[in-house]
């Protein structure tokens, strides 16, 4: 956490010394990114590469063309039977590599470029080059590699340099404003100022109520099943009756895709660039190439492209016999080519800017914002969606384009990733300094609909002030009324191993934690709870189990651990159990959560542990049981654990591992 808590009237000189901290944090951050890289590739092999979806192997040229400036554009195709995720997507700098006989790994040539369309198996390299290289065509194994993703840094930090030389337009003002040097204004509220009915309850009503209001800034602020999603879409759906356009913007693709869909399903003409992770038909119908595609004028457009392709073609047959005649022959086609791709990109131009001036809602992830298609245009409202979980740097990039902004998301969850131990105070977000210095401008969505309220209420003690409610059709939801075999049972749940001597054992290798015993006495707990439980009495709505823990060598013994284990290894084989880190967790729920909290030792030592948003997150994406296995002695001198403590005797959740052995 940041000590720079700006005043409401902070100097303008000490915002801008805040900026180039963040913009020095951000070089930190990018340097250690690239090390990471390097380091991780360097020995990577192809088949490695391929798993982490950061290669295609091997790839087929299926078509070449010319694009902007004369440059070869290729499509590439991977085999059908490859269809394993991937991060390739639109903007991402590439290289298509040669595997050459005789060649090492290290002196393999490439051919860099950046990607301009991916569809399921197929992949669009715009090159640097005006014509390929030999070894592209000696016959060798190709495939592609996605490089270091310089874009993103350059986009935030130009988006940086532009908010840091803001003057007095509606930049300046936002920043001012955002970093707590102005007060935000609002106009007065209505409660007939919403159009659009809706099953909203009262707390999201407000929340939509005050973006309606905001005239510089408006927070939304969602704590775990609290219905930010549908606040949201609300909130886009009011706001675009009166604006002609607007921006919505997430850090990441899944957040992307879930809105495009959801406003989709309420009618709304959106258009999604960039490239979606999921691929629905619905999501795929709101592409950008898709809805060229649908245009009226897009045969006119592929017929052009198809006539140059033809004239390429001709002017490639005239190599042998090569005399005066046909030197002119091969330059007048090429020509005709060129003129007819030029013309086909105006006209592809044109298409995109009739589809872009029509849209109501234009979604893309923060980076897509910069985009050469949207780059150029303004938005009356931008809205940014798990705000909480972006760098700062990357929510600027929109903001520059805006005229009020509307954060969303929870600065109690998970912060965003930063990969440098150097530049963790980017782990302080621009929604956490609004939130806190605009506090205002904050609505709270109070009622949660996910878990029951003993799973939810210490959270809400600790995270939310006591604010949370939970609703009725949870409140009380437990195993038992999933299925009264499981009565009684205990939502909350912790189980203490002090005193049982199962000590924590580091793993030198990966300096990472494992706690052997710990992991098998959650394991047997959880396979006692299951024993009532008949998958034939449920498949219509089959109970789901997440099994957290906090160190990568835990889990990995988990994991090995329930595939051995009789009763629970069918649940993993179907998809009912799964084992992870509560970052792999993020902004999912199941029925069951069980947690190995792993640190046990005499000298009170936590660990990651002490990082207690992650912790609310762990805890609450459980629906109907929270499951915990921990020792109270390591654990208890830690507030917010010697708090959780208290919490499970008062509800009556606490029981002692000796209770398990008899």
């Amino acid at each position: 956490m940041s000590t720079q808590t700006t005043s409401p009237h902070a100097e303008p000189y000490a915002i801008e010394q805040e900026l180039r901290r963040v913009q020095a944090l951000l070089k930190l951050e990018q340097q250690e990114d690239l090390e990471q890289f390097k380091l991780k590739n360097a020995k990577a092999t192809v088949q490695e590469r391929q798993k982490r979806g950061l290669t295609w192997y091997p790839v087929t040229i299926t078509k070449e063309d010319v694009g902007f400036g004369g440059k070869v554009v290729l499509e590439l195709e991977r085999p059908a039977g490859q269809q394993g995720l991937h991060l390739f997507q639109v903007g991402k700098n590439a290289a298509l590599f040669g595997n050459i006989p005789g060649r090492s790994a290290t002196d393999r040539p490439t051919l860099s470029g950046v990607i301009t369309s991916v569809r399921r198996n197929k992949l669009l390299l715009s090159t640097a080059k005006e014509d390929l290289p030999d070894w592209v065509l000696e016959g060798g194994k190709l495939g592609i590699d996605l490089t270091f993703d310089e874009v993103s840094y350059r986009e935030m930090d130009y988006a940086l340099g532009k908010v840091m030389g803001a003057y007095g337009d509606r930049l300046a003002d936002l920043r001012d404003i955002l970093l707590g040097a102005k007060p935000a204004r609002f106009r007065q509220e209505k409660a007939d100022d919403l159009f659009y009915p809706s099953p909203l309850n009262e707390s999201q009503l407000a929340a939509v109520r005050h973006v309606q209001a905001a005239q510089d800034v408006a927070i939304i602020h969602g704590p775990p099943g609290t219905g930010k999603t549908t606040t949201l879409v609300q909130a886009i759906l009011e706001t675009i009756r009166r604006e002609r356009r607007v921006l919505v913007c997430a850090p990441s693709n899944t957040a992307v895709d879930l809105l495009t869909e959801k406003l989709a399903e309420r009618g709304v003409n959106v258009i999604r660039m960039g490239n979606p992770s999921r691929v629905s038909d619905l999501l795929l119908e709101h592409t950008l190439d898709a809805q060229v595609m649908a245009h009226k004028r897009y045969g006119e457009l592929r017929s052009m492209r198809l006539t140059a392709e033809q004239y390429r073609e001709e002017a490639g047959k005239h190599t042998k016999h090569f005399g005066w005649e046909e030197r002119e022959q091969r330059r007048h086609l090429k020509e005709e080519a060129r003129a007819l791709h030029q013309e086909a990109d105006g006209l592809e131009r044109y298409i995109t800017e009739d589809l872009l001036d029509q849209v109501q809602v234009i979604t893309c992830t923060l980076v897509g914002a910069s985009n050469r298609n949207i780059r150029h245009l303004t938005y009356e409202t931008v809205f940014i969606d798990e705000a909480a979980q972006a760098l700062e740097p990357g929510c600027w990039i929109p903001i520059a384009k805006a005229g009020r902004v509307v954060l969303a998301g929870d600065h109690q969850q998970l912060p965003p990733t930063v990969k440098s131990e150097k530049a963790g105070a980017l782990r302080e977000t621009l929604f956490e300094k609004a939130i806190k210095r605009q506090p205002e401008a904050s609505r709270m969505l109070e009622v949660q609909y996910r878990m029951h309220e003993q799973i939810m209420q210490f959270s809400s003690e600790q995270f939310y002030e006591g604010r949370l409610v939970a609703a009725p059709t949870v409140a009380h939801a437990g195993l038992d009324a999933y299925d009264i075999r499981f009565a009684p049972d205990l939502p909350v749940e912790f189980l203490d191993t002090a005193g049982f001597g199962f000590q924590e054992i580091t793993i030198p290798e990966s300096r990472s934690t494992a706690n052997p015993e710990e992991a098998d006495l959650l394991l047997k707990r959880l396979a006692q709870l299951l024993e009532p439980y008949d998958q034939a009495d449920h498949e219509t709505d089959p109970l789901s189990i997440g099994v957290i823990a906090p160190y990568r060598a835990q889990i990995n013994y988990l994991k090995d651990a329930v595939e051995e284990n009789d009763e629970l290894s069918g649940l993993l084989l179907h998809r009912q159990l799964s084992v992870g880190t509560v970052d792999s967790f993020q902004g999912q729920e199941r029925d069951i959560i069980a947690i190995s909290l792993t640190r046990s030792n005499s000298h009170g030592e936590i660990g990651f542990l002490s990082d207690i948003r992650r912790m609310n997150v762990g805890m609450t994406r459980a629906r109907k049981k929270l499951l915990l296995v921990g020792d109270s002695s390591t654990l208890g001198a830690h507030p917010f654990y010697k708090a959780f403590l208290d919490y499970v005797e008062r509800v009556g959740g606490y029981r002692t591992a000796w209770e398990l052995q008899d």
